[in-house]
Order: C-alpha cells, then structure tokens, then sequence
C-alpha cells in the first residue's frame, strides 16, 4: 500500500464501466475525468485524508477491476475491508444484477464489511428520465433486506459524492 497508515479501508465494487473509478476522482481529486476511459486491471489504490469531528482519518481505497475476469482476484482487495461500496450504473439494469453477486461474495467472505449500494451517473436520468433502468424503490428494497446504506450520485456533477464517504465514517464513531 504505499507506507501510509490507513484507519478505514474502503472498496470499491461493481460491473466494469459503472463509474467506480469516475467516483474516486471525483471524491479524492474534485474532478470528473472526460472520456475515453481505460478500464482498470486488477485494482488501483488511493488513500485520502480526512478530518471527521475534529480527529484525522486515512481512508484507504481500493478501486477494483470490474471486468469478470479479476472477480477473483477482487477478494484479495476486500479482505478487511471496514466498508464496500457497490456500484451499479442507473442506465443499465445487468449493473444492478452484478450488485447482488459482490453483496454475496462480501456477505460471504467478509461479513463484517459495511455494505453501501451506490447507483452512479445520475446526472444522466435526471436529464432524461426514461434513461433509467433501474428502479429507486427496487432497490432501496433491496438495501433494507441487506441492511446496507443506498445513494445515487453523479462524478460528472458531483452530487451526492462527499455524502456517500462520510457516512461509513460517521456510523463507526469517527465523529465522537
């Protein structure tokens, strides 16, 4: 990892081209990167420090391959992981599916990860509603049968972004 102490570690997952990485530039570097995009091999980390309630924290963050392939080799990145961002892309319906694979692999291999269902590029329905694919309701269902946390944001606006990072850190007492 780069030397660095890291208090929470954070992965990111989901189906390759949903925004993961798009929503890391956005959180880490405030900027949305425009296309064409290379697709990560493997998994890239950042980490990113931040003050919650008066008290620095290192989160450390693993952008993983989305790309069947590594699936594999993304257990590697989520072991020990405090909390898993899953993404889905609300413009594409086989994302939201992928979801349900990373919840069980997690849900499996790391059950006390946190999990948080995040439903990218929603500067693109809220331009054009009949671009959604996926239905809020369906999944926020779905979030409350997992327990996990759901949001929909947009790198490209940066709407929502700086809300889905802080609400792991806050749930684990970082701001007492």
């Amino acid at each position: 990892m780069s030397g660095q102490r890291v208090d929470a570690k954070v992965v990111m997952l989901g189906k390759e081209a949903v925004g993961k990485t798009s929503l890391v530039e956005r959180y880490v570097h405030h900027r949305f990167l425009q296309g064409p995009y290379q697709n990560t091999i493997g998994a890239a980390f950042v980490a990113k420090a931040i003050n919650v309630g008066g008290r620095n924290v290192t989160l450390g963050i693993w952008d993983t391959a989305g790309s069947e392939r590594y699936e594999a080799m993304s257990r590697i990145y989520y072991r020990g992981a405090r909390a898993a961002i899953v993404c889905y892309d609300l413009t594409d319906c086989s994302s939201f599916e992928r979801v349900k694979f990373w919840v069980n692999e997690l849900q499996n291999f790391e059950e006390h990860c946190r999990i948080y269902i995040c439903g990218t590029k929603s500067d693109l329905v809220e331009n054009d509603k009949s671009l959604r694919q996926v239905d809020f309701h369906d999944v926020q269902d779905y979030a409350d049968e997992i327990k996990a946390h759901l949001c929909e944001t947009s790198s490209k606006t940066g709407i929502s972004v700086g809300k889905l990072w802080c609400i792991e850190l806050v749930q684990e007492g970082y701001s007492k």
